[in-house]
């Protein structure tokens, strides 16, 4: 393979309670990415569209990784890579992640898929830690293996891939703000009281069996963060608006998406989807503030070759 096309996706992380360990892909939205072999070694960004980014191939999150990996496979050909941002960096939905992930993804194709799926969410870790300087794995794993993710363990990584049920759906409002990854780690409480983390890690037990039993009471039920959203949503100007809108309209749970400013809403079937929807932009339409507002499935597959 000498050239190839793909969509790598947004991705929704912490998903309430998994603050760092839950995330799950967007089937609506991403980023389409080309390589191309090219005789001379190394990488060339030939062509950046949809965000002002930068083409220093060392400050770049996604040239940064097919750097790496490159380099790690002993490879005898370099990559042009193009890149269009389907979606605003600094949005909360995995902006730097999508780009990181799918230059792993694309550089495998390209050495001949030689990398696991474990291997390339390592290889996009390196990226995101360029991009905003923490290695987090939830929006890359959630990219690479599609649909819902766990990260079970930092060291040794471990990912698990959990199902999704066939009627969730997801809509997600994008205030035109921006909020650095930084800044939203640095709002949060060093220690926690230990009742907090009890409520906290049960949550995270009863999502991830809401998901294995298509229990979608226990899922509402477990989309509940006490620990990290009563500090982060006061970045997010109307938040609480927003998230009592999704749910009066019959939203299972509402919360930030990553580090914000999205908020995202999970729904059973797509008449509730529509329902929450029109609450959330009734909400937000006489704010003053620009926003986009997307209605997605959860993308099942990850990245894929288009």
């Amino acid at each position: 393979m000498d050239y190839l096309k793909i969509f790598s996706p947004a991705t929704v992380a912490n998903v309430s309670c998994g603050y760092d360990s839950l995330g799950f892909a967007v089937d609506a939205i991403g980023d389409e990415m080309t390589f191309t072999k090219s005789p001379n070694l190394g990488v060339e960004i030939t062509n950046i569209t949809g965000a002002d980014l930068t083409y220093d191939v060392d400050k770049n999150a996604a040239s940064a990784v097919v750097q790496k990996i490159l380099l790690e496979a002993n490879a005898d050909f370099g990559v042009q890579l193009t890149i269009h941002k389907g979606f605003s960096p600094g949005s909360g939905l995995g902006s730097s992640a999508a780009s990181a992930a799918g230059a792993a993804f694309g550089a495998n194709q390209l050495l001949g898929n030689i990398y696991s799926e474990l291997e390339l969410t390592k290889f996009a870790m390196f990226g995101e830690e360029v991009a905003c300087g923490s290695a987090i794995a939830d929006n890359v794993a959630a990219a690479i293996y599609g649909g819902f993710v766990l990260i079970r363990s930092y060291e040794p990584l471990e990912i698990i891939k959990l199902p999704v049920p066939n009627e969730l759906r997801l809509v997600a409002i994008h205030p035109q703000i921006e909020i650095k990854t930084k800044d939203a780690r640095e709002v949060l409480p060093k220690e926690i009281l230990l009742k907090d983390a009890v409520t906290q890690w049960a949550n995270v037990g009863g999502l991830i069996s809401g998901l294995h039993s298509n229990n979608y009471n226990l899922i509402s039920n477990s989309l509940v963060d006490i620990i990290v959203e009563p500090y982060r949503k006061k970045l997010i100007p109307y938040f609480d608006e927003v998230k009592n809108a999704a749910i009066e309209a019959g939203a299972l749970g509402a919360g930030i998406s990553g580090s914000g400013p999205t908020i995202f809403a999970l729904c059973k079937g797509d008449e509730i989807q529509k329902e929450v929807y029109n609450a959330i932009e009734k909400s937000y339409r006489d704010k003053g503030i620009d926003f986009e507002l997307y209605a997605s499935k959860v993308n099942p597959v990850g990245i894929k070759i288009i």
